[in-house]
């Protein structure tokens, strides 16, 4: 094994061979310490994967997938099944998909783990996903706005009733920026319902509803019943479908502020997408507040920073995308300990925020092309995606490199 590869496993001097005899006490003892271990290293994901050898295990930390330890073929089915248990999953159920929950005391706070099973050839591959409250609620400073981008999503929380959107890929902290405005707007004289698939995280005074869809409780029939329970402000996790969007929308326009999410590539195309749906144009331009688009960089490691040299490609759409800057020092990690040798240590959000002002509602009223939008939007000052991660990259923060493969398909 490479250095570069073997450098994660012994990265604070620590062994990670977990116990490999097949017994009850040492399988308990080697899925704690696989959890602990996880949570230490600040994994978003553990993986377990069943191959023809055992049960391969790996960590995804900031966004990137690390190989940690190998559990043998003998000791692979008792690891499945006390996960199983802990996460209360029918151990016998071995042909189906399976979710379940696993809740941890660690310190003074609670972290929740979301399980699910997927059978493969060799066997139940699991996924464990570590949602820690430490990384879900945090300050809206925190939260990687720039200063004119923080001042505008500040704005937008100022309306009392209308439709607020983030949007982004899978695994983007568009559920960590929600939460975290409803921890910033959060008060005891307003009512705040949440309906999510799953709840994440318990908020203190906030009413939160997960959806069950084996016994029917779909995001819109949730939604339908939310409506009647006296909302100032509703959280939807994700709108997935005609109905939930159409609803959503319409709450919007009945005196309540409503969050929500889309898979979107950029902040223009939640109109579209919405569109497409079959929302109505009146209906949207009427509700909608602003779109928030974003993604995830990995930040230089700060103990091993270097000046970088990019490529003429890189430099040259630097050149176009910030014109009005000169060419500044780049920096990246050299890669070590710290690190584990990739040079990128920590993760930070960028962001494109797209308000809605009366011209965009005549646009969104003629069903216009997203292209249009997005260049109306750009025209209104709107900085994109790529700027400002190429900004970032420009204060030594990331690389460009890093700030292109997450962002340029979005240009």
């Amino acid at each position: 094994m490479s250095k570069k590869k073997a450098a994660y496993l012994d990265l604070d001097n620590r062994k990670n061979d977990f116990p490999q005899e097949t017994t009850q006490d040492s399988t308990i003892e080697a899925v704690n310490e696989l959890l602990r271990e996880g949570i230490a290293r600040g994994a978003s994901d553990i993986h377990l994967e069943p191959v023809e050898e055992g049960l391969n295990i790996r960590l995804r930390i900031d966004g990137k997938l690390y190989f940690l330890q190998r559990f043998s073929r003998e000791m692979f089915p008792l690891v499945i099944s006390r996960l199983k248990i802990m996460a209360g999953m029918n151990i016998a159920e071995k042909r189906l998909p399976q979710d379940g929950n696993i809740y941890l005391e660690e310190g003074k706070q609670g972290i929740n783990i979301r399980v699910s099973t997927l059978p493969l050839i060799h066997g139940e591959k699991m996924v464990l996903r570590i949602l820690n409250p430490a990384g879900l609620l945090m300050s809206l400073n925190s939260l990687g706005f720039n200063e004119d981008n923080l001042m505008l999503y500040q704005k937008f929380l100022e309306y009392s009733c209308g439709m607020i959107l983030v949007t982004g890929p899978t695994g983007c902290g568009k559920t960590t920026t929600l939460y975290s405005t409803l921890k910033h707007i959060n008060s005891p004289e307003k009512n705040i319902i949440t309906v999510e698939d799953p709840v994440e995280y318990r908020i203190e005074n906030v009413n939160q509803v997960q959806v069950n869809t084996k016994t029917g409780l779909t995001f819109a029939a949730a939604l339908r019943t939310v409506l009647r329970q006296d909302p100032n402000i509703i959280m939807v996790g994700e709108i997935r479908d005609a109905e939930t969007a159409e609803i959503a929308t319409r709450a919007a326009l009945t005196g309540r502020l409503v969050f929500s999410t889309l898979h979107t590539s950029d902040a223009p195309r939640a109109v579209t997408r919405l569109l497409d749906m079959g929302v109505e144009p009146y209906l949207l331009n009427s509700a909608l507040v602003g779109v928030v688009s974003q993604r995830l960089i990995r930040l230089n490691c700060r103990h091993c920073l270097e000046e970088d040299r990019p490529g003429a490609a890189e430099l040259s759409l630097y050149r176009k995308v910030c014109p009005e800057e000169e060419t500044p020092v780049f920096y990246r990690g050299r890669g070590c300990i710290h690190c584990n040798y990739t040079g990128f240590k920590g993760r930070i959000a960028i962001h494109e925020l797209m308000p809605v002002d009366e011209t965009m509602r005549d646009l969104i009223q003629t069903s216009r092309s997203g292209r249009q939008i997005r260049n109306y939007a750009i025209s209104r000052g709107m900085k994109t995606l790529l700027q400002d991660g190429m900004q970032r990259a420009a204060r030594g923060e990331t690389t460009l490199q890093e700030v292109i493969r997450e962002t340029y398909y979005a240009f």
